[in-house]
């Protein structure tokens, strides 16, 4: 809590109410002023601090010492007092914020249709102050529900608004309040939320249930609105601003559901509305925000000292909406004057004035101390300047500025001459001494004397005259294009005694060289020379230079024109006439020509469906000359929101776009676009269209659909249906009546509010077919191995077959709906079974299929998977080297009990780098392979029976040499080095 800070401008009385802190329970005002006495009111009534052991004053402040809620709260403010005066803070405010909790009774259930909306109530309890937070939890803490634009959740009601409720909605549901100033929050008793099963599911349309009011906003503030619809589809919630456009700080969250409004001005006033729209309807809210202000001085008051006896007014002018009323205080009371207005300051009117504006959204304090004053004139602090120069033939003004009280009567001499008012000589009201056309016999010594009913007083000053400045090469007009450089002349005489500077300035600003480098800069040529070079000349830099060349005394100036001929400027007042479905006449007031006349306009368009891409528009004529304001743009989509943008273009080139126009929309026409890939099928009793739905820039026009025809081939008459939602891609005809494998002929076309359009291409589709009425024959089936089968039939000779199911399963161990399953096409009438368990009993079935279902199995065919092959590896016992090869011999394998009896080993001979290489198939336990001299090469040793490739075991051959790979004996590691020595 703080008292508004505030201070007067006088150094030596400083009034500041700095910022009160809260310590605990207590509460204080801070003042830190130098005022003999302090007095604190409440409720505009004076607080006897001896009779309320609650309060304490310690220097100015008001500490108060375990706050009463009813005793304690209300409006507070200081009262200080010095010999100078008295003032009065503004109010400060003490408030205790609560939140109570939710009522203890249940909540009852909310039983709604799947498909509806829901409104889930929240129903704040008491609290204070006004702003709170809502969320919404969801079966228990802290699980809150997610929105979307399909739930939302109000910060003004904190009411849960479901546009379309799933059955995943299911639940118990509790409103969560946060009060932030008080950092506390509570939660009502779960509201059951009981979603009810309907089929089909109803479409609902779009019904507005948040609804935000009547507004006033503050200038600065931030506002936010809410508009949120139930209905089903869900609803798309759209926002514009009547009889204008949307501010540029405005922005748009919660899928539409918030406009925010930020730092808030007047032009933002206005009534604004929501639409809401699905398929099956809109609904729209509107309410007007009207934007207030805070009072603000557009004029204060200062603090002030005034002569005895003389006039003065105090003025206090303060904007606001509405308008703020102003009273005044002096030294804490109420003045009875309207208008501050002294005809003849005495002593009792010093003292401490107040100026107050208030509004119904705040006030706002002034303050300044008006001290009258009465004393003899003294130079003391401003004495006449002792040296002063002169140009000849020059002006010069002398100045006198005593303070005095009343004010002083002047007079002047020259020396010992008493000067008096002539053609040449004139004494001003302040005191001042003006001389024109001042020549050497003018310099001398100046008295200026000074006297009131008080006293009197004098101060002296010497005049030197020094030779005029004068300008003796001025700048020329100059005409360049855009890009280009040039310069501006600039040259002056002047008194040797003295320094000159350049100043330039451009249409009466001053150029600041420094800051703007990268186009002008200076061309010293000489003490006497300011030539300015202006480079990379733009649009900008077009106007009339003047170069002022001046000293400490005097100053003469010359002017030119620049003209920077370039492309034109952009058009300005682009509207839009005469609206018709595919045309607009497009009207604009001409820019400016940059000194190069205008050879043609460019019209440019946008629409809805592409915000950000501005395309060339077709005109009538097609070309739009330089000499026109005026064009009918044609070519366009009826019923489409457009923006249009002129440019022109001279012979210097394109200049910059003008601002778009206000949005437009065309007029509405009969669709001209038909629905394409119009296609179908049928299931049971069902005939179901589709196609592709016509793009939104197509439908030309409100209450958008589709209309479909359709009949048997052999059939005369069309049937037609409507389909009311643009965007539907299919329609399903019901009629039990309908034979399996009928052909139809289809066709599809898209109506509006305006009539309907052309039909598509006609389409052929075929009702539903019956399943397969025969099984696959012949079915046979052997085991390759422990893992894998091959199985085969003889193909259904039914048309409609589009495929085959062949299931396997272990008779035994496994169900029949966990069996395993390929699905193949009814081009297909074998294929491999794999993922097998070895030594398994396996029934397989085989059936055919369309998209009706599936056919009759065949009978069950039983195989046996072979037994599963060797689990262990062979075990190398010798390797040796024999001239150009080496010997690998292994161990002979012995299959478990479970495993099939070995066929024979296998050895794959490759690099070290590859997993291929050539494969050697043996029945003995050893093999001479070839021995390579470079590189490294791996030696896989596996054995195999009908139950596939056993475990294998690998060596590794390298550099003419044999390095055992996996686990090899010491002795073997021996044999090895051996053998690589021998090579050697």
């Amino acid at each position: 809590m703080a008292l508004k800070d505030f201070k007067t401008s006088r150094p030596h009385l400083p009034l500041q109410y700095l910022k009160c802190g809260e310590m605990h329970c207590d509460v204080c005002f801070r003042m830190n002023v130098i005022f003999s006495f302090f007095r604190w009111r409440l409720n505009s009534q004076s607080i006897d601090l001896d009779g309320d052991n609650h309060y304490t004053l310690v220097g100015g402040d008001l500490v108060i010492s375990n706050p009463i809620k009813n005793k304690h709260v209300g409006n507070y403010s200081c009262v200080a007092t010095n010999d100078y005066g008295t003032v009065v803070s503004r109010e400060a405010g003490v408030r205790f914020g609560y939140l109570d909790f939710f009522s203890s009774e249940e909540r009852e259930a909310v039983h709604v249709k799947e498909g509806q909306g829901a409104v889930l109530l929240c129903a704040p309890p008491p609290h204070y102050p006004h702003e709170l937070s809502f969320r919404w939890i969801l079966n228990e803490f802290p699980i809150f529900i997610t929105l979307d634009k399909r739930r939302f959740v109000s910060q003004t009601t904190g009411n849960l608004y479901i546009s379309k409720v799933d059955l995943s909605d299911s639940g118990n549901y509790s409103c969560f309040v946060s009060s932030a100033s008080i950092a506390k929050s509570v939660f009502s008793k779960f509201i059951p939320l009981v979603p009810l099963t309907e089929r089909p599911i109803r479409k609902y349309p779009a019904d507005i249930k948040v609804k935000f009011p009547d507004t006033y906003a503050l200038v600065g503030q931030n506002v936010t609105m809410e508009c949120f619809a139930l209905g089903n589809p869900i609803p798309q919630i759209r926002w514009k601003k009547m009889n204008g456009e949307l501010p540029s700080n405005h922005d748009v969250s919660m899928a539409g559901a918030h406009l925010h409004l930020y730092n808030v001005q007047y032009e933002d006033e206005g009534t604004y509305e929501c639409e809401a729209l699905n398929s099956k309807g809109k609904d729209w809210h509107r309410a007007r925000v009207s934007v207030e202000a805070f009072p603000e001085w557009t004029e204060s008051i200062n603090s002030t000292e005034k002569d005895i006896s003389s006039d003065y007014t105090m003025s206090c002018v303060a904007s606001g909406k509405p308008k703020p009323h102003v009273q005044w205080l002096k030294n804490s009371y109420a003045y009875d004057k309207r208008d501050l207005r002294f005809s003849g300051l005495t002593f009792k009117d010093s003292g401490m004035y107040q100026c107050i504006a208030e509004n119904r959204h705040g006030v706002i304090y002034a303050n300044a101390e008006l001290r009258v004053i009465a004393c003899a004139p003294t130079f003391e602090h401003n004495p006449v300047k002792w040296r002063i120069l002169g140009a000849k033939n020059g002006r010069v003004v002398i100045e006198c500025k005593p303070k005095a009280a009343p004010k002083p009567s002047f007079s002047w001499s020259k020396g010992t001459e008493l000067l008096f008012n002539s053609t040449r000589v004139l004494i001003w009201e302040d005191g001042s001494l003006e001389i024109l056309n001042v020549t050497e016999a003018d310099e001398g010594r100046y008295t200026c004397f000074a006297e009131n009913n008080r006293g009197q007083a004098n101060s002296t000053g010497s005049l030197s005259i020094t030779e005029a400045t004068k300008i003796t090469l001025a700048p020329s007009n100059a005409d360049v294009t855009v890009g280009e450089n040039t310069h501006m002349q600039c040259a002056a005489s002047h008194d040797s005694t003295l320094d000159i500077t350049f100043v330039w300035t451009l249409d009466a600003h001053t150029i600041d060289i420094d800051r703007e480098g990268s186009h002008y800069e200076r061309n010293l040529n000489g003490g006497s020379s300011g030539e300015l070079l202006i480079k990379n000349t733009q649009l900008k830099h077009s106007g009339r230079y003047t170069c002022t060349a001046q000293t400490p005394v005097d100053n003469v100036t010359a002017s030119a024109n620049l003209v920077v001929r370039g492309p034109p400027g952009s058009p300005g007042g682009v509207r839009v006439e005469e609206i018709r479905d595919k045309s607009v006449r497009l009207i604009w007031s001409r820019g400016t020509d940059n000194h190069s006349p205008i050879s043609k306009y460019t019209i440019q368009c946008r629409d809805s469906f592409s915000q950000e891409d501005w395309r060339d528009a077709t005109t009538s004529p097609p070309d739009v000359e330089g000499n026109a304001e005026s064009a009918t743009v044609v070519d366009l989509f009826p019923w489409t929101e457009y923006e249009f943008r002129v440019i022109a273009t001279n012979t210097l080139g394109t200049g910059d776009p003008s601002s778009p126009s206000p949005k437009v929309t065309t007029l509405e026409a009969v669709p001209v676009v038909a629905p394409s890939d119009i296609g179908g099928g049928g299931t049971s009793r069902e005939l179901t269209i589709t196609w592709t739905p016509v793009q939104p820039q197509y439908y030309y026009g409100r209450n958008f659909g589709y209309i479909i025809a359709f009949k048997p081939r052999d059939g005369y008459e069309w049937r037609k249906v409507t389909v009311a939602d643009p965007g539907a891609k299919h329609y399903v005809h019901k009629d039990s009546s309908i034979l399996a494998s009928t052909e139809f002929e289809v066709k599809v076309k898209a109506f509006n509010s305006k009539g309907e359009g052309p039909y598509s291409l006609m389409a052929v589709i075929y009702s539903a077919q019956d399943v397969p009425s025969k099984a696959p024959t012949s079915v046979g089936a052997r085991a390759l191995s422990a893992t894998e089968a091959i199985v085969w039939w003889l193909p259904v000779t039914q048309h409609t077959v589009e495929g085959y199911q062949v299931r396997y399963w272990r008779k035994a161990e496994d169900s029949e709906t966990s069996s395993q399953r390929v699905v193949l096409s009814s081009r297909e009438n074998r294929t491999r079974l794999d993922n097998m368990r070895p030594d398994s009993h396996y029934l397989i079935e085989v059936k055919a299929y369309n998209a009706a279902g599936y056919g009759p199995p065949s009978q069950h065919l039983q195989i046996y998977t072979k037994k599963a092959p060797p689990s262990r590896p062979p075990k190398i016992i010798s390797k040796k080297l024999k001239g150009t090869s080496v010997n690998i011999a292994w161990e002979h394998v012995e299959p478990l009990a479970n495993e099939s009896t070995i066929d024979g080993y296998k050895v794959l001979y490759r690099q070290a780098s590859k997993s291929t290489g050539t494969l050697f198939n043996t029945g003995k336990r050893s093999i001479d392979l070839p021995m390579h001299k470079d590189g490294d090469y791996i030696v896989e040793v596996r054995a195999y029976s009908e139950g596939g490739d056993g475990a294998v075991a690998q060596i590794r051959i390298s550099g003419g040499g044999v390095m055992a790979a996996k686990s090899l004996r010491l002795a073997s590691l021996l044999l090895v080095a051996l053998l690589c020595l021998m090579s050697l």
